[in-house]
Formats: structure tokens, sequence, C-alpha cells
């Protein structure tokens, strides 16, 4: 699932695999994940060399994972960087969810996410309640800001991590491509998260499985969805966390209220919504870490997103939850 994505190498593979119905199918490895692009197009034209230029400009702009990218000379303290406009579409998402969800997410976790051993810089060893709450110090979108293309950090060692956000960024991009070609009908997959559009090539909304949260590496689903030209996302800590030696689970993704790496009791939190596949990646990483409760209160104010959550309850058993919008 989430959420280590954008790295430095970028390996892709395209294979036209089958075409039906004027059905074309583009499948391969993006970015350390997989992806899987599926259009309908009575034409000749090929879009693999255009995917492969938007990724590799996504990544020099926003991944972490490559030294030279402009997040990482950011994140060095360089403040001569013009940000180009992924960049700044990226950050003003951003901006716009932690205010939403009242911090909950925030890139600039970055820090607390190298510390904890989920990111690119070096872990600290022995984290402790000192060096957390020091760390903290760093952490908040409301200690940047943009202007005239240059980010302005409250303190040097602020450090940006958009990869909460940056993979359903990169499925709207590609997304819109295909729009920009006059395809109406496409559904565009990386790494879980996924942009929809007009129908498939039996005429159907394009239909797509939610997994459940199975630890010990097999695939079941919870259930199936039609996405009503919508994008989804879906964030989990089943699958990417750690263990230390005294038994302590330690997960990627982090309270920024507490600074911990600490399991919530949502094991699953699928998003969907007519918005961008960026937004609704920034909202499951958020509800990830505000935890059942606080994201039904959340939903319930927050009309335009609908949502399947998979939780444990007060007794251990895995329930799921659908808003009172879900209507697949």
């Amino acid at each position: 699932m989430k959420k280590l994505l954008l790295v430095g190498l970028i390996f892709l593979f395209f294979s036209c695999e089958k075409e039906q119905d004027n059905l074309k199918i583009l499948k391969g490895n993006a970015i350390g994940t997989t992806f899987s692009i599926r259009y309908l197009d009575t034409s000749t034209k090929t879009f693999d060399t255009r995917i492969d230029s938007l990724i590799k400009a996504v990544n020099k702009s926003a991944s972490t994972y490559i030294t030279i990218s402009d997040i990482s000379k950011i994140n060095k303290g360089d403040t001569t960087i013009v940000v180009d406009a992924f960049f700044e579409e990226i950050f003003l998402k951003s901006n716009k969810i932690y205010t939403e969800t009242n911090g909950y997410f925030d890139p600039t976790v970055g820090i607390l996410v190298n510390a904890w051993g989920f990111g690119p810089e070096k872990a600290i060893e022995d984290l402790d309640s000192v060096k957390i709450k020091e760390l903290l110090n760093f952490v908040g979108f409301n200690k940047v800001s943009l202007k005239k293309g240059r980010i302005k950090k409250m303190y040097p060692e602020i450090y940006f991590d958009f990869n909460a956000i940056a993979k359903g960024y990169l499925v709207d991009v590609v997304g819109r491509l295909f729009e920009q070609d006059s395809i109406k009908n496409y559904m565009v997959e990386i790494g879980g998260e996924i942009r929809a559009r007009g129908v498939n090539q039996h005429g159907e909304f394009w239909r797509i499985a939610i997994e459940n949260p199975n630890e010990d590496g097999t695939q079941s689903f919870a259930t199936t969805i039609q996405l009503h030209n919508e994008s989804m996302a879906t964030s989990g800590n089943y699958r990417k966390y750690r263990t230390t030696e005294d038994g302590k689970k330690y997960v990627h993704t982090l309270n920024t209220k507490t600074g911990y790496a600490s399991p919530s009791n949502l094991l699953s939190a699928s998003v969907i919504s007519k918005s961008d596949c960026a937004d609704v990646d920034g909202y499951a990483t958020a509800f990830m870490a505000m935890g059942l409760e606080k994201t039904q209160e959340f939903l319930n104010h927050h009309r335009k997103l609908k949502a399947f959550l998979i939780y444990v309850d007060k007794n251990g058993e895995m329930k799921t939850f659908k808003s009172a919008n879900f209507d697949n």
C-alpha cells in the first residue's frame, strides 16, 4: 500500500497487453511501484514516451529520493529554488488538506519520518520523548509559505515530504494527459491510487476492488465499487511497518500531533471523490492518523468524500464502516 514512492531510480516498462473493443492496456513499473492504465481509443497514438517524461518531471520536482530534485535542495536549505507548476500545485493542495484536517495531514512531518526510519535520511537511534518533542518544533505546514515561486521556512530544519500525496498527484497528471488528447474513457492506477473517467469497454463504470488488510502477504477483497468519474486512494499500515526487539510496532503513518509512529484503530482507509486523486490521497493518509472516531466526524462535515474504512473494534475484531453517502 503506502507509502514509499517517488524513488530516485525510475524504471519504466510499458506493454500494450491486449486490445479489445478499442481497449488498450499499459502495465509496468515506475516510481518504486507498479502501474496499470486502461483506456479506450480507436487511434494509433501512443502515450508511453509522454508518460515517462511526466514521471521524470514530477520526480525532479517532488522526490525526496532524488538528491538533485527541487524538494531535496529546498530541504537542504537552498532558498534560490523557484519551484515549478507541479511543486506549486502539490504545495497548495497540501495546505488545503492540512487546514481541513486540523493538521493531521502535514507534509512537513518529513523530519519525523526520517527519524523513525521511514524516509530517505538516516534514522535516529533510541528515539525518545525528549527528542520527539524537539523535532515537533519543526513540524507544521503553517510554518512554511510559498511566495513568488520560492519556499519560505520558519526553521531551516523543516523537511518536506510529499509522499502522502505525490503518488495520487502523478495519477492526476497522467489522467490529464489523456483528457488533453480527448480520451474520455480511461482508468489510471499507480500503486493502488486511481483516477477513472467515463466507462470501460463494456460501457460500464470502472469497477475497483478494495483489499482486506492482510498482514500475511495474502490477497483478498473486502468489497468492490464502481467509480463514477471519481478518484480513489487507499492508505493502510498493515504492510509497511517495523517491529522492535521488544515487540513494539511502529507504522509509517505518523501522528503529527504526538510525533509517534503508533498505529490507530484504523487498518485501512479508502476515500472516493470526484475531486483529484491527489486530494483523496491526502485525506486517506490523514484518516489513518486520525483514527475511526475522528474520521467519522470529519466525514459528517465533508459530504463530498465517500469512505470505506476497515478498523479494529474494542474487542480486537476487524469491522468495516461505510460513510452515509457510500452508494456502491
